[in-house]
């Protein structure tokens, strides 16, 4: 493929893509062609999760050892076909009160764009676009779940299944694990999109407080790192209207090329590991998109 500028069609777009053999993720040689291949594989998959969804991209124009770069508003010569909304920025967030013009990614063209433009990770808030713009209210709760030091992914998991007990006699019972891609993993609980994104956030913010008081010596509810050492930080502050969090299906800027990969809930225990791109695509095709309605 070379470094040499090409045009593609995608469903209809042309899509211009450059630098190809540019690798990503020195590591292990993951270049952006592999990226985007991975993106256009799993597209059935993230575009549900990306759907009228504003997208903060984390861009690493020269790879993962590079600058990286926060970039939420649609960029300047942004293809014409390119849906994005004007929104009011939300109360808490860095641009309150100001107007910001939000991509959104909800086809193959634009996630193929996205990555192209080195957008690694894309990050998505709780809540969608309405038809005619504006927001609409949550349709999912998040905990983010963070070991902190000499603490990983197995007191994550042992945690997850306390959060999903307490979900579950809330009510909510549908609620999938993500391992992060990172070091833990996300929870997403299914909303029927009739309460508030305050009172989502309180919900999850009194989750976090019960759990931390009835298991001090594996979870803890504050930011404090001198708290952490050995427990699972409950973040519950992702709720907020202007935090977003990775998208189901993401790849992270790491070391190593990883996945924020949706896991069945018998996973979840000793062994459980971060997965590569490859191993989720395989997933896909085995057993589908495990954040798919039913």
């Amino acid at each position: 493929m070379g470094d040499q500028p090409q045009w593609v069609e995608v469903e209809g777009r042309r899509v211009k893509l450059t630098h190809l053999d540019r690798v990503l993720y020195p590591a292990t040689g993951f270049t952006k062609a592999e990226m985007i291949h991975y993106y256009t594989q799993a597209a059935p998959a993230i575009l549900g999760q990306l759907r009228d969804r504003p997208v903060t991209r984390i861009r690493f124009p020269e790879g993962v050892d590079g600058e990286r770069f926060f970039e939420k508003n649609t960029p300047r010569g942004a293809p014409d076909w390119l849906r994005h909304h004007e929104l009011r920025a939300s109360p808490g967030s860095q641009d309150e009160g100001t107007i910001v013009d939000l991509p959104v990614l909800d086809d193959l063209p634009s996630l193929v764009w996205a990555a192209n433009a080195g957008a690694v990770e894309l990050h998505t808030p709780q809540w969608r676009v309405g038809p005619r713009g504006g927001v609409r209210a949550p349709d999912r709760l998040v905990v983010d779940l963070d070991p902190g030091e000499g603490a990983g992914l197995e007191e994550c998991a042992e945690v997850a299944h306390l959060v999903a007990e307490r979900l579950g006699d809330a009510g909510l019972d549908d609620v999938v694990p993500v391992t992060s891609g990172s070091k833990g993993l996300q929870l997403y609980a299914v909303l029927d999109g009739r309460r508030t994104a305050t009172q989502v956030r309180e919900q999850a913010h009194d989750l976090a407080l019960g759990l931390a008081e009835d298991h001090p010596q594996l979870v803890v509810a504050s930011m404090k790192r001198a708290l952490r050492p050995g427990k699972v930080l409950l973040d519950w502050s992702q709720n907020h209207p202007a935090k977003t969090t990775v998208t189901p299906y993401s790849l992270r800027g790491r070391e190593r090329p990883q996945v924020a990969a949706p896991r069945r809930w018998e996973e979840l225990g000793p062994g459980l590991a971060q997965l590569d791109p490859g191993t989720v695509l395989d997933r896909l095709e085995q057993d589908g998109d495990l954040l798919a309605p039913d």
